[in-house]
């Protein structure tokens, strides 16, 4: 079983992947960011879309969401979300290797990191076809990364954050190693509860902004551009993202 089958990783550090702020976060950025301006009506895929953190407030301004995930466990609690904000979307479960729904949709969105997943390097590819086949012409593919040159400026610092009492506290130690000559990252999570202690890691395939726009051009898209955040601010020595977006043509 890999990392990501693991639906015992998802429920136990939940509270560090999707903190309570992400949402608020995540409802601004579909209110302000120029990268997701959606209307009435537009098609949008969420790959790997977890608890529902986009699917809500694009969903929210009308568009017509479909959520992808491969853990059950987030899914249920995607279906919670939507349910609380008293919005529609479409919720299913499915390896973004294989999930492909041919010119369905106006917009496909992968946040948090969530690309990468795989070790081998063609079903990344194959997630990125699949993404150009799911896209109706004209459609726009976007991809949010923590790129090679912005993790540089700050991996390797170990992290602790305290989980609220309410989701069950304790502290969550986070530690980030580099391997491969810069081609993958593993963190360490170790979550201590009082005399409880709960280890699990986590890997992904790591990036470049030059490599990521190949990977787009490779699987077909065009008109491909880099941001460093979502204000569509240019990937220099400022960013803060790797936000990587490109056309179906």
């Amino acid at each position: 079983m890999t990392w990501y089958e693991d639906e015992k990783l998802w429920v136990d550090f939940a509270c560090v992947m999707f903190p309570e702020r992400r949402e608020r976060e995540a409802a601004e950025l579909v209110a302000t960011s120029p990268l997701l301006k959606v209307v009435r009506g537009t098609r949008v895929l969420d790959l790997a879309c977890g608890p529902g953190v986009h699917v809500v407030p694009l969903a929210a301004r009308g568009a017509e969401v479909t959520g992808v995930d491969l853990s059950e466990t987030m899914l249920v609690r995607a279906g919670e979300a939507c349910a609380r904000a008293g919005v529609a979307a479409r919720l299913a479960r499915a390896d973004m290797r294989e999930y492909v729904e041919p010119g369905a949709y106006d917009l496909v969105i992968n946040m948090y990191t969530s690309f990468g997943y795989f070790t081998d390097p063609g079903d990344n590819l194959a997630v990125l076809r699949n993404a150009h086949a799911s896209l109706a012409p004209g459609g726009t593919l976007l991809i949010d990364v923590l790129g090679k040159e912005v993790l540089a400026s700050w991996v390797g610092r170990p992290q602790a954050v305290d989980v609220d009492p309410e989701l069950g506290g304790g502290t969550v130690f986070m530690r980030d190693t580099i391997l491969d000559d810069w081609t993958r990252l593993r963190t360490d999570w170790t979550h201590v509860r009082g005399d409880e202690v709960r280890q699990a890691s986590i890997m992904c395939v790591l990036y470049s902004a030059a490599e990521l726009r190949a990977l787009f051009e490779q699987a077909g898209f065009t008109d491909v551009e880099c941001f460093g955040g979502f204000d569509a601010g240019p990937y220099d020595n400022h960013a803060r993202r790797l936000i990587v977006r490109g056309v179906r043509g």
